[in-house]
Protein backbone atom coordinates (compact mmCIF):
# COMPACT_ATOMS: atom_id res chain seq x y z
CA UNK A 1 0.00 0.00 0.00
CA UNK A 2 1.24 3.20 -0.91
CA UNK A 3 0.03 6.95 0.20
CA UNK A 4 0.60 9.32 -1.77
CA UNK A 5 1.08 12.52 0.57
CA UNK A 6 1.94 15.37 -1.74
CA UNK A 7 -0.32 16.70 -4.44
CA UNK A 8 1.21 20.00 -5.34
CA UNK A 9 5.10 21.59 -5.16
CA UNK A 10 4.29 24.79 -4.30
CA UNK A 11 7.55 26.40 -4.05
CA UNK A 12 11.71 24.38 -4.62
CA UNK A 13 14.31 26.06 -4.11
CA UNK A 14 18.08 25.68 -2.93
CA UNK A 15 17.57 22.94 0.07
CA UNK A 16 13.97 24.16 0.55
CA UNK A 17 10.50 22.41 -0.57
CA UNK A 18 7.24 23.53 0.07
CA UNK A 19 4.18 21.40 -0.66
CA UNK A 20 0.62 21.13 0.12
CA UNK A 21 -1.90 17.98 0.75
CA UNK A 22 -5.89 18.48 0.31
CA UNK A 23 -7.26 15.95 2.98
CA UNK A 24 -10.26 14.56 1.05
CA UNK A 25 -13.17 13.09 3.14
CA UNK A 26 -13.16 9.78 0.91
CA UNK A 27 -9.94 9.14 2.33
CA UNK A 28 -9.30 5.52 2.88
CA UNK A 29 -7.36 5.79 6.22
CA UNK A 30 -10.32 8.60 7.58
CA UNK A 31 -12.55 5.62 7.61
CA UNK A 32 -10.97 3.95 10.87
CA UNK A 33 -9.12 7.27 12.14
CA UNK A 34 -12.14 8.22 13.95
CA UNK A 35 -15.67 6.78 11.91
CA UNK A 36 -16.89 9.88 13.91
CA UNK A 37 -14.32 12.67 14.42
CA UNK A 38 -11.99 11.81 11.28
CA UNK A 39 -8.80 13.62 11.05
CA UNK A 40 -5.02 12.62 9.48
CA UNK A 41 -3.48 10.33 11.67
CA UNK A 42 -0.18 11.90 13.19
CA UNK A 43 2.16 9.17 11.21
CA UNK A 44 1.34 10.10 7.88
CA UNK A 45 1.86 14.33 8.94
CA UNK A 46 5.48 13.03 9.52
CA UNK A 47 5.21 10.47 6.05
CA UNK A 48 4.28 13.61 4.58
CA UNK A 49 7.32 15.65 5.18
CA UNK A 50 8.92 12.64 4.51
CA UNK A 51 8.06 12.59 0.87
CA UNK A 52 8.32 16.38 0.56
CA UNK A 53 11.97 15.51 1.80
CA UNK A 54 12.21 12.85 -0.79
CA UNK A 55 11.40 15.21 -3.75
CA UNK A 56 13.42 18.01 -2.74
CA UNK A 57 16.44 15.78 -2.44
CA UNK A 58 16.34 14.82 -5.94
CA UNK A 59 17.12 11.12 -7.66
CA UNK A 60 18.81 10.38 -4.79
CA UNK A 61 15.63 11.06 -2.66
CA UNK A 62 14.25 7.56 -4.10
CA UNK A 63 16.99 5.97 -2.16
CA UNK A 64 16.52 7.36 0.99
CA UNK A 65 14.27 6.42 3.94
CA UNK A 66 12.94 7.98 7.05
CA UNK A 67 16.13 7.02 9.52
CA UNK A 68 15.47 8.65 13.04
CA UNK A 69 12.81 11.78 14.01
CA UNK A 70 14.23 14.56 17.07
CA UNK A 71 11.93 16.53 18.93
CA UNK A 72 8.84 16.12 17.00
CA UNK A 73 5.51 17.98 18.12
CA UNK A 74 2.36 17.72 17.16
CA UNK A 75 -0.19 20.40 17.48
CA UNK A 76 -3.66 21.61 15.35
CA UNK A 77 -6.19 18.55 13.99
CA UNK A 78 -5.87 18.31 10.08
CA UNK A 79 -9.24 17.29 9.12
CA UNK A 80 -11.46 16.45 5.53
CA UNK A 81 -11.85 19.70 3.72
CA UNK A 82 -8.42 20.97 5.43
CA UNK A 83 -5.39 21.41 3.39
CA UNK A 84 -1.73 20.27 5.33
CA UNK A 85 1.20 22.88 3.79
CA UNK A 86 4.30 21.04 4.48
CA UNK A 87 7.59 23.46 4.83
CA UNK A 88 11.05 21.40 4.84
CA UNK A 89 14.49 22.08 4.89
CA UNK A 90 17.88 20.47 4.56
CA UNK A 91 20.14 21.89 7.66
CA UNK A 92 22.96 19.54 6.84
CA UNK A 93 24.68 16.56 4.79
CA UNK A 94 26.72 13.47 6.05
CA UNK A 95 29.17 11.27 4.69
CA UNK A 96 27.32 8.51 5.11
CA UNK A 97 24.45 10.01 2.11
CA UNK A 98 21.96 10.83 5.20
CA UNK A 99 20.13 14.03 5.52
CA UNK A 100 18.90 16.13 8.36
CA UNK A 101 15.93 18.08 7.75
CA UNK A 102 13.32 20.43 9.25
CA UNK A 103 9.34 20.32 8.80
CA UNK A 104 6.74 21.85 9.17
CA UNK A 105 2.99 20.73 8.83
CA UNK A 106 0.38 23.84 8.67
CA UNK A 107 -3.18 23.33 8.30
CA UNK A 108 -5.47 25.37 6.13
CA UNK A 109 -8.68 25.25 7.11
CA UNK A 110 -10.96 25.17 4.13
CA UNK A 111 -12.82 28.57 4.08
CA UNK A 112 -10.47 30.31 6.46
CA UNK A 113 -7.30 32.34 6.37
CA UNK A 114 -6.70 30.63 9.52
CA UNK A 115 -3.41 28.71 9.58
CA UNK A 116 -1.97 26.40 12.55
CA UNK A 117 0.80 24.03 13.39
CA UNK A 118 -0.52 20.62 13.11
CA UNK A 119 3.70 19.01 13.32
CA UNK A 120 6.84 20.20 13.74
CA UNK A 121 9.60 19.28 14.28
CA UNK A 122 13.72 17.64 12.88
CA UNK A 123 14.84 14.31 10.62
CA UNK A 124 17.03 12.41 8.82
CA UNK A 125 16.75 10.70 5.93
CA UNK A 126 19.12 8.19 5.49
CA UNK A 127 20.42 6.08 2.22
CA UNK A 128 17.87 2.86 2.34
CA UNK A 129 20.00 -0.84 3.89
CA UNK A 130 19.18 -3.55 1.48
CA UNK A 131 20.00 -6.69 2.59
CA UNK A 132 19.23 -10.16 0.13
Amino acid sequence: MKFDLVDRVLEQGDGEIVTTKEINPDEEYLRDHFPSFPIMPGVLMLESMVQAAARLLGPEGENLVLGEVKALKYGAMVRPGDSLRVEVKTLNSKEDGSYTCRGNGIVVRSGSNSEQTAVAGQFTMRPARLTS
